[in-house]
């Protein structure tokens, strides 16, 4: 296995999504979902800030890509306001499930592919029963 570090990191990672999202639901339901969102954007942004001024940015190697390339941008808070409005609702389990099978999902997709610059790793049937085991613990969660 390539880089076995990366497997824990994003572990990690996935770890601490689902602690974003009880952490959002609750802030979103006492000030108001927009404002959650944009609290939690204004402090990352806040701290990308400081990152870059004392990071010495690439910007003009940045923006020399396809404009595309920035579209993650707009994602993210698409994410995190879809975090702040389901998880009061269905509960952080559900949710975390939910945003897995969709991630798996379009990332099988894209790799089949070879999409936005990746690798082809055609879908074979391991990679789709991984995708519909998720499916079946979305069923069970939401049981």
């Amino acid at each position: 296995m390539q880089q076995l570090w990366t497997v824990p990191l994003v572990v990690l990672a996935g770890m601490g999504l689902s602690v974003e999202a009880g952490l959002l639901g609750p802030l979103g339901e006492t000030v108001g979902h927009g404002w959650a969102v944009f609290g939690i954007f204004g402090l990352g942004s806040l701290l990308l800030t400081f990152g870059l001024i004392f990071g010495r940015p690439k910007l003009a190697a940045m923006f020399a890509k396809p404009r595309w390339m920035l579209a993650g941008g707009l994602l993210g808070p698409l994410y995190v306001g879809a975090l702040t409005l389901a998880t009061p609702h269905i509960g952080v389990g559900l949710t975390m499930v939910g945003i897995l099978f969709g991630q798996v999902g379009a990332s099988l997709v894209i790799d089949h592919f070879g999409w936005l610059g990746a690798d082809k790793k055609p879908v074979d049937g391991y990679r789709l029963g991984a995708l519909v085991a998720i499916l079946g613990a979305l069923w069970l969660i939401n049981s």
